[in-house]
């Protein structure tokens, strides 16, 4: 049986609650430098706008168009494809060899930019497939804000002011961001987890998986040269912020009930399918930085 409306706001609340927590303890490590990494390089900063915010959804609503896949499946993709990356992203991308000044640029950056880009974007989907598609800036600017900016603006500052709580606290911290997203993602998949099967014949997986895999590709090949920057773009593009997500999807398709169940199914493969990426990324740079070895990565 499918959770009830409250139920699925209570969640969201909860999702965003755990993002908070998660970009509070990124804020405890970043600098003011590392924030405006990317907006005092044009070109790189370009580069991240193109896979992200063109090209993704792009794949997204050619996929929703061509194929017969599920209401909820097509409205999971669409919404995945105009949403920036989630918070929870940068210590995963660390852990993959990315620097952190990138890192921190590149979700101040898409944060910022979706701003714009989620209107915008929207409002060319909604001419393309005439579905009314409506998500205002000033919304979008509200859930950016106060689960992103404003988290990471005050870690940030308790950094500069208070450098030993900062670097005691930023652990646990982000931990507790952990739990909570995992309590408030669970009660979805469990009660959710009968209508999603029935999805798993008619191609849903497929698409999800072929959405990750591209977003993982687009980001590896339009990364740039470093190939740290480009394991953390194919990264972060493969991966989106669920409680924007479901945000978009709930103010406009809010009888698709299904939709929040598929983009947490979509988390979880996207999480899996990077792995093997990541292992094949770093063995191929370890094999070019090989004394006797040049492998272009």
């Amino acid at each position: 049986m499918l959770l009830n409306m409250s139920l699925i706001s209570l969640i969201i609340l909860l999702l965003k609650l755990s993002i908070v927590l998660g970009v509070f303890a990124i804020g405890l490590k970043a600098t003011f430098q590392d924030a405006l990494f990317l907006f005092r390089r044009p070109a790189e900063l370009g580069r991240v706008v193109l896979v992200m915010n063109v090209l993704m959804p792009m794949f997204a609503l050619v996929v929703a168009l061509t194929f017969n896949l599920h209401p909820a499946v097509k409205v999971a993709l669409v919404v995945l494809a105009v949403s920036p990356i989630p918070p929870i992203l940068p210590n995963k991308a660390l852990r993959a060899g990315g620097k952190e000044d990138y890192i921190i640029g590149l979700l101040v950056a898409i944060s910022v930019l979706s701003v714009l880009f989620i209107p915008l974007t929207l409002k060319v989907l909604q001419w393309i497939t005439g579905l009314q598609l409506n998500m205002s800036a000033a919304s979008v600017f509200i859930v950016i804000f106060t689960t992103i900016l404003a988290p990471l603006l005050g870690g940030m500052l308790v950094r500069r002011f208070l450098p030993s709580f900062a670097e005691h606290s930023a652990r646990p911290i982000g931990l507790v961001a952990r739990i909570v997203l995992l309590v408030s993602g669970l009660p979805i998949l469990f009660t959710s987890v009968r209508a999603i099967l029935t999805l798993i014949g008619d191609g849903t997986l497929l698409a999800l998986a072929a959405f990750a895999l591209v977003g993982i590709a687009a980001g590896h090949f339009l990364g740039g040269p470093e190939s740290e920057k480009r394991r953390v773009l194919a990264l972060d593009t493969a991966s989106r912020h669920p409680a924007v997500a479901m945000g978009i999807a709930h103010t406009n398709f809010p009888n698709q009930k299904l939709t929040a169940p598929v983009i947490l199914v979509y988390l979880v493969l996207s999480a899996v399918l990077t792995v093997p990426y990541l292992n094949w990324s770093k063995r191929r740079q370890t094999t070019a930085t090989t004394p006797g070895k040049e492998v272009k990565v």
